[in-house]
């Protein structure tokens, strides 16, 4: 496209800095979240746009949303997980979908390490009780769970729970996992069966994608076979875990606690959870530093600037393999 005038592309989201300032220059930009009425705008831009950018946003980029613009050819995602886009659909029409992954790895599982400690050794909860300034009555209680004697199993060993995993390693507790099928090139055990797995351990660390063929992985049988001692950790999506299973598994104690990063209803986050005083929550924290923010958002330009220059896309997503099949 190198000569040609300006392609025009949508930026659907946030008006991120690093987005805008890495795109206008080289692209005509078009803002989805300045457009009072989204219809009449995209109908505006049906014959122009030909690549979006998505930055942090709720919208769904489904089959309906993607034949508003019949000359789309790419859209490019900010984030690792793209449940919200809907990648099958493109893919069969011709249009490459990409992501941002790897340059946040080390600081998800850095997250998912901190929000596991904080979880088993309570220490929220010590914070508070330190605050409350109840240490002057006494010391904070003996945290009844430890990560000595523990055995972790990994929902998902891609890129990020390998990264946790070798940090798990490092701590000294070992690792199994499961997965749809096995990783080649790893030691850890394998567990074709998720409620196998739940039965042999007494963590779940759960990273896996978002979308309908995950939905309510963690449910109630997987609960009751992790056990009173066990713990769950989500990193992955709220849709990944049926909360009202979870939310009845630790109020009657079918498992002892459950460290959170994500919810199903984000950023709504159940009463009961809120209210109980044993479960650790965060608010989608996962790659949430100044530093791997702007990787991810320079991603974003970068497979945009790629698709522009007429260059293969950097990150692909496999349901849009690269050329595209029109």
């Amino acid at each position: 496209m190198a000569g040609e005038e300006k392609p025009d592309v949508l930026l659907i989201g946030q008006k991120k800095p690093v987005i805008v300032k890495g795109l206008e220059s080289h692209v005509t930009l078009h803002y989805l979240s300045d457009a009072k009425d989204k219809d009449a705008f995209l109908r505006s831009l049906a014959d122009r746009v030909r690549a979006v950018a998505v930055a942090y946003t709720a919208d769904r980029l489904d089959a309906e949303f993607m034949k508003k613009l019949p000359k789309l050819e790419q859209v490019s995602s900010f984030g690792v997980g793209y449940d919200h886009i809907d990648a099958k659909w493109a893919g069969e029409h011709g249009i490459v979908v990409t992501n941002t992954p790897d340059v946040l790895n080390e600081e998800v599982a850095d997250t998912a390490l901190g929000l596991l400690l904080c979880t088993v050794r309570e220490f929220p909860r010590a914070e508070r009780f330190l605050r409350a300034g109840k240490w002057l009555q006494g010391h904070y209680p003996l945290a009844k769970a430890t990560l000595r004697n523990r055995t972790v199993g990994m929902v998902g060993l891609g890129r990020i729970g390998r990264a946790i995993a070798r940090r798990l390693e490092a701590f000294g507790v070992p690792v199994v996992y499961h997965a749809r099928n096995r990783v080649p090139d790893v030691k850890y055990k394998y567990y074709p069966k998720l409620i196998d797995m739940a039965r042999d351990v007494d963590t779940l660390m759960v990273i896996v994608p978002g979308g309908e063929s995950t939905r309510n992985l963690i449910n109630a049988d997987v609960l009751k076979a992790l056990g009173p001692n066990g713990i769950l950790i989500n990193m992955a999506r709220g849709s990944v875990v049926d909360e009202r299973a979870l939310i009845a598994a630790l109020q009657d104690r079918t498992i002892y606690s459950a460290g959170l990063d994500v919810f199903a209803n984000e950023p709504h986050v159940p009463k009961e959870l809120i209210e109980m005083e044993h479960v650790v929550l965060f608010p989608h924290l996962g790659s949430s530093t100044e530093v791997t923010r702007a990787a991810m958002d320079q991603l974003v330009v970068d497979n945009i600037l790629a698709w522009a220059a007429g260059r293969p896309p950097l990150t692909p997503v496999p349901e849009t393999p690269y050329p595209p099949k029109r």
